[in-house]
């Protein structure tokens, strides 16, 4: 069996190209925020949220309502990792992860839904497009989250959406490391509508489901799959 250079070639590319990002669901000790929480990722990129403190989510929403899932405003299910209580895993020597693959190049808007860390600025973009609006950024955002009357997690009829939970070995993907303590569950209830003139339409583009082992493998798998065709 003859296999040729090209086609070679073809599949460490593709072994290649899968990049990862990680982002940090608070900080070792418990920040109310991203890190990072503003970052450019192309199209088949993983985000991985790794989860460091505390018992926190990541709900995607809408720009003009930050503190309330995208579900309850368009017709899009949207993502939602559920509440990781980090204590839970570190005892394991494991950190929650939460791993959905981009699908489009339009921004993702993402805030926490426990208690009213929304409000207190636990949000981000991926794919912040100030060029084709200039209001639409993450400072905005941020504006409209901590003037929220509420803070809305999914109801579990869609939560756990568009990803997948895992948990990887302590500091995988990241320099931090760590736990923190468990919290309640976070609030219900619906959220203030922001206004706003500017449509939802860019805000609606959902990653697809793509398992934390995944985004770290598949390389692994091609190179394995190109080094056997060498074998023939």
């Amino acid at each position: 069996m003859q296999f040729t250079t090209t086609a070679l070639f073809a599949l460490l590319g593709l072994a290649s190209a899968q990049k990862v990002h990680v982002v940090s669901v608070a900080s070792t000790n418990n920040t109310l925020a991203f890190f990072p929480d503003n970052l450019k990722a192309d199209v088949g990129d993983m985000i991985q949220f790794q989860f460091r403190a505390g018992n926190h989510s990541v709900v995607q929403s809408t720009f003009d309502q930050p503190c309330s899932p995208i579900n309850e405003h368009t017709n899009t299910t949207g993502i939602f990792s559920g509440y990781q209580p980090v204590a839970a895993s570190a005892s394991a020597g494991d950190i929650p992860t939460y791993t959905v693959m981009v699908a489009a190049k339009t921004p993702l808007w993402m805030y926490c839904s426990q208690g009213k860390h929304c409000q207190a600025g636990m949000v981000m973009v991926i794919n912040e497009n100030t060029a084709a609006n200039a209001t639409r950024s993450l400072a905005n955002f941020k504006t409209l989250a901590k003037q929220a009357t509420s803070n809305t997690a999914p109801s579990s009829a869609v939560g756990g959406t568009s990803g997948t939970n895992s948990t990887s070995g302590t500091g995988s993907g990241s320099s931090n490391s760590g736990s923190g303590s468990g919290s309640s569950s976070g609030s219900t209830g619906s959220d203030a509508t922001q206004s706003g003139s500017s449509s939802t339409a860019s805000d609606t583009a959902i990653p697809t489901a793509a398992a934390s082992i995944v985004g770290a493998s598949s390389s692994m798998g091609l190179l394995g799959l190109v080094a056997a065709l060498f074998m023939l």
